[in-house]
C-alpha cells in the first residue's frame, strides 16, 4: 500500500512529540514534518495527504488555517477542547481527537483516514483524469496520461504530450499545474520541470531520460522527493 504522507502541527512540544511517536508506530503513515505553528508550514503541503492539526495556537488557530487552504488534504483535529466539534464538522475534518489522546482512539482515526485514502486512489485509477487549460484563445482538454513532461517559463508552462510535436502553452506556473495533476503520477524534479513517472526510461547522473529520448535535469532539492516517487512505483 502507498503510505499516507502526513504532517503534525501543534504549539505544545510535548503533545507534538507524543503525536509524532504515535504516527511512527503506524506502518502506513509517513511523517514528513512537524511544526509548532501553521505559519511555519507555508509551502510544505505539497504532496501531503493528511494533517494532524491542533486548534488553539498563538497567532493563527488551526480552524483559521484550514479555512484558508484552497485544496486542503485530509485533516484530523487534535485539541483539548470540546467546543470546536461543530467547526470540525463544517470543515469536513475526518476526525476530532481530544487530548490526551488514547492510542486506541488515535488508531481508530488513522484507520478511517486509510479507508478514505484507499478509496480516493481507487477512484483515481478508475477515472481517466484530465485538466482543462486555456491556450490560443480556446479551452483544451488534456488527459494526464498523455502528458510526457511540463516545462515552466515564469508565468507560463509548456505541456508536452505523446505523439504531438508541438507543446501546449498556457498561462500557469509549475506549482499551480502540479496541484491539478494526480500526485502519484507526476513529480517535480527541477525548478523548471515536472515529469510523468510513467514516461521515465532511466535515471543517471542527475538526469532523467524519458521514453521519447528527452533528457531532463533533476535539481538537488528535488532528488529526495523524486526517489520517494520512484520507490512507490
Amino acid at each position: 500500500m502507498e503510505k499516507i504522507k502526513c504532517i503534525a502541527i501543534d504549539d505544545e512540544p510535548f503533545a507534538l512529540e507524543i503525536l509524532s511517536e504515535d504516527i511512527g508506530k503506524v506502518p502506513f503513515l509517513e511523517l514528513k514534518g512537524k511544526f509548532s505553528s501553521p505559519i511555519l508550514v507555508k509551502d510544505n503541503l505539497d504532496n501531503i495527504d493528511l494533517i494532524f492539526l491542533d486548534i488553539q495556537m498563538p497567532n493563527i488557530s488551526g480552524i483559521h488555517f484550514l479555512r484558508n487552504l484552497e485544496n486542503p488534504p485530509m485533516v484530523i483535529f487534535t485539541t483539548a477542547f470540546h467546543q470546536y466539534a461543530i467547526d470540525g464538522f463544517d470543515l469536513k475534518v475526518i476526525d476530532y481527537l481530544l487530548k490526551p489522546i488514547p492510542y486506541e482512539r488515535f488508531l481508530q482515526a488513522v484507520e478511517h483516514a486509510r479507508e478514505l485514502f484507499e478509496l480516493r486512489l481507487q477512484r483515481q485509477k478508475k477515472q481517466k483524469h484530465f485538466l482543462v487549460v486555456y491556450s490560443e484563445y480556446k479551452q483544451i482538454k488534456v488527459f494526464s496520461e498523455d502528458i510526457v513532461y511540463i516545462e515552466g517559463l515564469k508565468d507560463y508552462v509548456k505541456i508536452y504530450l505523446l505523439n504531438q510535436p508541438k507543446p501546449i502553452l498556457t498561462r500557469l506556473n509549475l506549482k499551480g499545474i502540479l496541484e491539478k495533476l494526480p500526485q502519484n503520477q507526476f513529480s517535480r524534479v527541477h525548478n523548471s520541470f515536472i515529469v510523468s513517472m510513467a514516461q521515465i526510461q532511466s535515471f543517471q547522473k542527475n538526469f532523467i531520460f524519458l521514453q521519447n529520448g528527452q533528457q531532463i535535469p533533476v535539481g538537488a532539492k528535488f532528488l529526495n522527493g523524486f526517489f520517494e516517487k520512484i520507490n512507490q512505483i
